[in-house]
């Protein structure tokens, strides 16, 4: 594997039981780069970043992070790793506080990056709240928190400002955005959203490589057919 890439995939195939969820996919993502994986509901997408997470295996092909193959090596690589998913991964009758120094000590990081992360989603103000009584924005806000705490190289980003008004999503975009210069795969139900913050798309359609390539590439009426 060359130095200078995050991510490789040759040939991933996941199954779950006979229906395959993921056949054949390829490709390869630079350190720094984003790559948006468009497709509609059920196309493999959640798939893929739980695999990329380590949190599923793959039945077939290779997956390699960092250089180290998956899930061999997973657990050199997991905390070089933040997922932000469709869960936000926090005890809810815990506090925002409560849970982030939590995720802190797992990765052993200083409880001075909880406060900094708090006031950065503009959540120190009701940080000590139980988790159960925020709104689903403020609980997003949190789990943005979360996956960026210990400042991991690669985000893997699962519709990532779905709950957040425009000003909150103006909040995260440092931290999850492009320009916070962390690798990132990302997936969006605003294709054309997702698109403008790729270097490299995946469309997927019934869990095979659509396409893949840069997104100027990505002809109109594949774009299409992926929500059809």
């Amino acid at each position: 594997m060359d130095d200078a890439n995050v991510i490789e995939l040759d040939g991933l195939t996941r199954h779950f039981g006979e229906r395959t969820v993921l056949r054949d996919v390829s490709l390869t993502l630079g350190a720094g780069q984003t790559l948006a994986v468009l497709g509609r509901n059920g196309a493999g997408k959640s798939t893929l970043l739980r695999i990329l997470a380590t949190l599923l295996r793959p039945h077939a092909g290779s997956a390699t992070l960092f250089g180290e193959p998956l899930p061999r090596q997973s657990w050199k690589v997991r905390g070089r790793v933040g997922l932000l998913g469709h869960e936000p991964l926090l005890y809810r009758d815990l506090s925002g506080r409560e849970n982030l120094v939590y995720h802190a000590r797992l990765h052993r990081v200083s409880l001075d990056r909880v406060e900094e992360v708090l006031a950065a989603v503009g959540m120190r103000e009701r940080a000590d709240d139980p988790v159960r009584s925020l709104s689903r924005g403020m609980v997003q806000r949190l789990t943005v928190a979360r996956a960026v705490l210990h400042k991991p190289e690669l985000l893997l980003l699962d519709e990532p400002r779905s709950n957040l008004d425009p000003a909150a999503g103006e909040l995260v975009e440092p931290l999850i955005g492009r320009a916070s210069g962390v690798t990132r795969v990302l997936t969006s139900h605003d294709p054309q959203a997702a698109l403008a913050e790729a270097d490299l798309v995946l469309a997927l359609s019934g869990g095979r490589a659509a396409y893949v390539g840069t997104p100027s590439g990505l002809d109109p009426d594949t774009l299409r057919s992926l929500y059809a």
